[in-house]
Parts: C-alpha cells; structure tokens; sequence
C-alpha cells in the first residue's frame, strides 16, 4: 500500500502564502487564535485566507485554553473544518464543539502519549510538539522522536523544528498521519517563504515515495 504523509503549513497569516500552499499540493492550513502569538489572524484576515483557498484543503483553527465563547465565535466567523487545542482543555471540553479536533500535546519530561491518546479518545489525532513553557507551537524546538510508540504513528501529527533539512528524516523514523510545519518554512513569524515551502513539500514527497518502496 503506497503511503504519504499529509502535510499541514500553520501559522499562515496572508493570503498569498496560503494560495501558494494550496499550489503546492498541502493538506491543510493552520490559523492561530492566540493573541500572544506573533502568528496570531484576526476572525476577519482569517476569513480574508479561507476565501482564498480552493476547495478541498482542510481549515484548522488552533486555540490555547480558550474560553468556550470565545471558540463558538470563531467558529461563527471562519469556515473552520478541525479544531486544534493545545492548552489544558479537557476532552470534554473539545468535545463540546461541532467540529473534529485534534488534541497537542508538548512533548516535556514525563509527558505519557499512550495515556494522553486513550484520555483524548475522540481526538481525530495527536499533534507531538515541543516543549516550550506558555507557547502553542512555532518555537523551531525538536524533541526525540523515539519517544512516540510506533503503534500510535497512524494517529500522530508530528511538529517541532521540522524543516526542509529534516522532515525526510522524521517521516522515515516515525511514519507519522501527518507533519506540520510553522516555522521552519519561514522568513519571519507568520511570513511564508515560498522556497522553503517548495523544498518541504518535495522533501516529503520524497520520504513517501522511500517509505513506499520498503
């Protein structure tokens, strides 16, 4: 069976990036609705993005112990497809919203992924990041991959530090759902670099293409 990890650019704060993405062949683009990130789209730019799009690729909105309201209300606002927490929030919690999601967690000391995927069962995936205290994601950090147990790789969105020079190498070792990439396709916070973009997708595509030969 052939194989090919999906590919999801968050952190998209234009239009023209998104576009370009969409060009390239990606899965799905992330919206960040967390004020203190630099990445952070108002409800109307993040609307401005999504008309933008062809049909087909896959909205997330990325929120960080958000109130409940203030979700519903960007949900009212932007045609979001998937929701991705990345706080404290319970299941019960991203459960509560008409919309699939995925559940991040930051890959720190004595973090337990088998637990944490039974815990967050309807969880359509789990997103891997690394750790930095206070931050959604975007920060360019790494952790060690052999902490994933290969029988959860089919529902792991792997992030953190991955980048053109090292996705190949993460796909091969994980064989992971999916990867996600912010700012290692980046020229500065939330602007895209088309090049980088172009190396990440074929990087990928060629991980996928190895992957399928095995």
């Amino acid at each position: 069976m052939s194989y090919r990890a999906r590919v999801k650019f968050c952190g998209i704060t234009r239009a023209e990036d998104a576009r370009i993405a969409a060009d390239l062949g990606v899965d799905a683009i992330g919206l960040v609705f967390v004020p203190r990130s630099p990445r952070c789209v108002s409800t109307r730019t993040a609307a401005e993005i999504c008309s933008a799009l062809p049909p087909l690729i896959q909205i997330v909105g990325l929120f960080m112990d958000a109130d409940a309201a203030t979700v519903q209300a960007t949900l009212d606002a932007v045609p979001l497809d998937l929701l991705q927490f990345h706080g404290t929030e319970t299941p019960e919690f991203c459960d509560s919203f008409r919309r699939s999601h995925v559940k991040a967690l930051a890959m720190g000391d004595g973090v337990d992924v088998e637990y944490a995927a039974k815990r967050y069962a309807r969880a359509r995936g789990v997103l891997l990041d690394a750790h930095r205290s206070g931050e959604q994601g975007g920060t360019g950090m790494r952790f060690d991959w052999s902490e994933i147990p290969p029988r959860l790789a089919p529902r792991i969105i792997l992030a953190g530090g991955l980048g053109p020079d090292n996705v190949a190498q993460a796909i091969r070792q994980v064989r992971p759902y999916a990867v996600d990439v912010s700012s290692g396709i980046e020229t500065a916070p939330g602007i895209k670099c088309p090049r980088r973009m172009q190396l990440f997708m074929n990087e990928v595509d060629r991980a996928s293409r190895d992957q399928g030969r095995d």
